[in-house]
């Protein structure tokens, strides 16, 4: 019943591909091997944000909105688990700065509870570990799980750290776009700059205090030492929560392959991220560039003409994101994120209805289904589960 929808829409693909020529053949077959890889798998992207408008009485997930997510485009797309992002930009490190942003990130957090207990309770519900996706699963319902980005709106006050966590925070990432009072930020490459020459004293109270309730660690934001040093302080595995590999898109917001390793010593995953500019920088650049030569960009023949002759980032291109990281430190540290509303989506994952097209491609370059379960979610629940029990030695005083 939870993919009906979904198996509904690959049978029509199929049958299409059916009444084709003989040579689409083994097109359909691929096609149903990867529709029940997909049904059987939890699907799992860990990097979805959100704006509080579209979290209201009268316009919510439960409907189709104007957004790369929401429950229709799940269901459609059979994406079972969507991790909904509490992400604040970074501002002024100060008393006014931290309560603007402490405001804006409760806004989150209330407006991710408000879609599972007010506007569709019936049909998603909130996950706070691995056992709660399985039983949401088994129930029917799609999941919501609950990530920071930007731990500046904690201010000083360690003990937000606690009630983040209560209020169902599994992952957060210490900095994002500018350093604060915690980390340096990547950004700091572009324009050679440093706060801390890497993490704060401050910033190493809060990966212990977040190693202690059982948060998991997010690099995907600070910068390089910043991430080396992180990852020497924390005591449970780390995860990139929407990174990509910088050998094949040269961005500080991917992984090096040093830190790639680094990733894989802790026991954590990289969760390749579906955002253009970070899967081929230079092909998004030369078909964005394309597109503002048209005259007229409703003009569907000429952007047709302009995509085939500067074709933009794709599933496929995405994909060898996913091969490197696989590749380069193993099946079991790499899955899957979108940064969907966020900046992500590319051509073949605009959105989250088109999900499987990412399952369909990992099947074409001859992935097993239980490679593509450890990609989509087992990975990402493994290095959450080590989190819980590195969180309960740390509370036995072990």
């Amino acid at each position: 019943m939870k993919k009906m929808i979904f198996l509904v829409g690959l049978n029509l693909l199929w049958l299409s591909c059916q009444q084709s020529p003989s040579e689409n053949n083994t097109d359909a077959q691929l096609i149903q091997k990867a529709q029940k890889i997909h049904l059987k798998t939890t699907t799992l992207d860990t990097h979805d944000d959100i704006n509080v408008k579209n979290f209201t009485d009268s316009i919510n997930y439960s409907q189709d909105t104007d957004t790369q997510v929401n429950l229709p485009k799940m269901e459609s797309g059979a994406l079972d688990v969507a991790w909904f992002i509490v992400y604040t930009g970074q501002g002024d490190l100060n008393e006014e700065g931290y309560k603007k942003a402490a405001d804006n990130a409760q806004a989150k957090f209330d407006a991710i509870h408000r879609l599972v207990k007010e506007y569709a309770p019936n049909k998603i519900g909130l996950a706070t570990s691995s056992k709660d996706v399985d039983s949401l699963n088994r129930l029917g319902k799609k999941v919501a799980m609950i990530g920071v980005e930007n731990a500046y709106p904690l201010g000083e006050d360690l003990n937000e750290v606690k009630r983040y966590f209560d209020q169902g925070a599994r992952y957060m990432s210490l900095a994002h776009n500018g350093h604060n009072q915690f980390s340096d930020s990547n950004t700091g490459e572009f324009d050679n700059t440093a706060k801390h020459n890497g993490i704060s004293e401050l910033g190493k109270k809060v990966i212990d205090s977040m190693n202690y309730y059982g948060i998991m660690v997010d690099i995907s934001h600070p910068s390089k030492e910043a991430i080396r040093q992180t990852i020497t302080r924390s005591k449970a595995p780390i995860i990139a929560s929407h990174s990509g590999a910088r050998a094949l898109s040269d961005h500080p917001r991917n992984l090096d392959d040093e830190q790639l390793q680094w990733v894989k010593e802790s026991g954590g995953v990289v969760q390749a991220v579906a955002l253009a500019n970070f899967v081929n920088k230079e092909k998004h650049t030369q078909y964005r560039a394309a597109i503002k030569t048209l005259e007229d960009p409703s003009d569907e023949s000429a952007l047709a003409q302009i995509k085939k002759a500067h074709p933009p980032v794709n599933v496929a291109d995405f994909v060898d994101h996913i091969d490197y990281i696989k590749n380069k430190i193993g099946i079991d540290h790499v899955g899957i994120s979108s940064d969907f509303d966020g900046g992500g989506g590319i051509e073949g994952w605009e959105d989250a209805s088109k999900t499987f097209n990412v399952t369909l491609e990992m099947v074409k370059r001859g992935y097993t289904e239980e490679e593509i379960a450890k990609i989509w979610s087992g990975n990402l629940l493994r290095v959450l589960d080590k989190t819980f029990e590195v969180a309960k030695e740390l509370q036995k005083g072990v």
